[in-house]
């Protein structure tokens, strides 16, 4: 669970627009090797990287040439990548020079430059905010993550986790996202929000389609069906919005239904918010689910020392965040001009901090590459951010990851990848459309 939600409502709301993931997507697959590429010509923000799993080396040559790397767009301008783990730091530490107010993923040039587009988006959060608004509106729903709430819902956690490895088929394969991850957090997600239960995978479907690229044989062929079934969304949490006024509970929907700073807003101006803990309470964890158990097999000498000493459990957990960072980067956008890492960033310029590739930084993480479970500087990851918009939710997101594999661990001698994962369509969320497995009990 993480501080994310759509950027603006000009390319969600509006079908006839191109936003820059489309246009890319729309240059095709086949993205040169990095080193058959100029430096200049690197372009990080090609989704076909991350679904293609290539992205690896043009970080590395961006780290070690040009850190402070500029990129420019026809329906996106000019736009920076930063990719050392200290520069990241940097600038997510530094809100009133990069500021969050005009959206955290990579935007239109119209809104990310005009105040007067900014002010027409209608979708936003109090992760698209700054102090003292993002101040009051987070600390609205903060207590959903404080200990004595992690502590009240662990037994929970566990108990579902144990009935659904319980229920996974021997020696058949199947789909390790679907079945376990999705699922899993999906519950988490429904309990959290006191969602229908039956409705639990609209959650889901509403999370995969906010950062989907609309495209032929894509999650949603239009930008007009995205907008329909966001709409859907919308009605959906008017109903409960309403409900929850009337009798509030201890739910996320209740606390920003009722809290100070949220309860006078109208829904279609919460829908930031709520996108916001649906894609923050279910892509994240689950694409990190996933990613353990690609990495351990990916690196099968550490699924043995994990086997062996399941103690290892608790530097396993923030070592597979790093690894796998589920969300590849977060937006600012720069408030005044500024000169950093040698390079002239003027105001209004969109600024991309690469949380993979700060996570990869050699500088920082000795073999970077490698998941190592004894890592001893793994909880220096950046998954979650740095600075005011740190991750409300990584505590949960902790919580629920060790859980899974403490009762993993206890029912399964291996969980073993059948083919590679397919992977999400995004230069945004990190994750597997499909992982095929097979599991052997004890």
């Amino acid at each position: 669970m993480t501080d994310t939600t759509a950027a603006s409502a000009e390319p969600m709301f509006n079908p006839d627009i191109v936003t820059p993931e489309m246009e890319m997507a729309e240059k095709g697959a086949g993205v040169p090797a990095a080193a058959d590429l100029a430096i200049e010509d690197i372009n990080p923000a090609n989704a076909h990287l991350m679904r293609e799993d290539r992205w690896q080396d043009h970080f590395t040559r961006l780290r070690a040439e040009d850190p402070v790397h500029l990129n420019e767009l026809e329906t996106a301008g000019r736009y920076w990548s930063i990719t050392t783990y200290d520069d990241v730091r940097a600038i997510d530490g530094d809100w009133e020079t990069f500021s969050s107010a005009k959206g955290i993923t990579l935007g239109l040039k119209e809104i990310a430059q005009s105040e007067e587009g900014m002010r027409n988006a209608a979708v936003n959060s109090f992760i698209s905010m700054d102090p003292p608004t993002h101040t009051d509106q987070r600390k609205t729903v903060r207590s959903v993550s404080a200990p004595a709430n992690l502590r009240n819902i662990e037994p929970m956690i566990r108990e579902r986790t144990g009935e659904l490895l319980d229920s996974l088929p021997e020696g058949e394969t199947f789909d390790w996202v679907d079945t376990v991850s999705v699922e899993l957090t999906t519950l988490m997600l429904a309990t959290l929000f006191d969602f229908p239960m039956d409705d639990r995978r609209k959650l889901t479907r509403w999370s995969d389609i906010v950062f989907a690229i609309p495209g032929p044989g894509g999650i949603v062929e239009t930008q007009q069906q995205k907008i329909d079934e966001l709409m859907e969304c919308v009605a959906y949490f008017e109903r409960l919005w309403a409900e929850r006024q009337e009798n509030p509970g201890f739910d996320l929907v209740s606390m920003l239904a009722n809290g100070e700073a949220t309860r006078d807003m109208p829904t279609i101006e919460h829908l930031g918010n709520l996108l916001l803990l649906i894609v923050g309470g279910n892509d994240t964890t689950r694409n990190t689910m996933t990613g353990s158990v690609y990495g351990l097999n990916t690196f099968p000498e550490q699924y043995d020392k994990l086997m062996a000493n399941p103690e290892l459990i608790e530097g396993f957990v923030p070592e597979v965040i790093r690894w796998q960072t589920p969300l590849a980067y977060m937006r600012r956008t720069a408030t005044r001009d500024v000169e950093f890492g040698g390079k002239q960033i003027r105001k209004n310029d969109q600024v991309l901090m690469w949380y993979l590739s700060a996570n990869q930084d050699t500088d920082m993480f000795e073999d970077a590459h490698v998941l190592d479970i004894e890592r001893p500087n793994a909880d220096r990851h950046l998954s979650f951010g740095y600075g005011i918009h740190f991750c409300m939710g990584s505590r949960v997101a902790e919580l629920q990851l060790r859980v899974l594999w403490e009762e993993i661990l206890q029912r399964f001698e291996r969980i073993e990848i059948q083919d590679q994962p397919e992977r999400v369509f995004s230069s945004f969320v990190h994750g597997y459309s499909t992982l095929p497995v097979q599991v052997t009990r004890r």
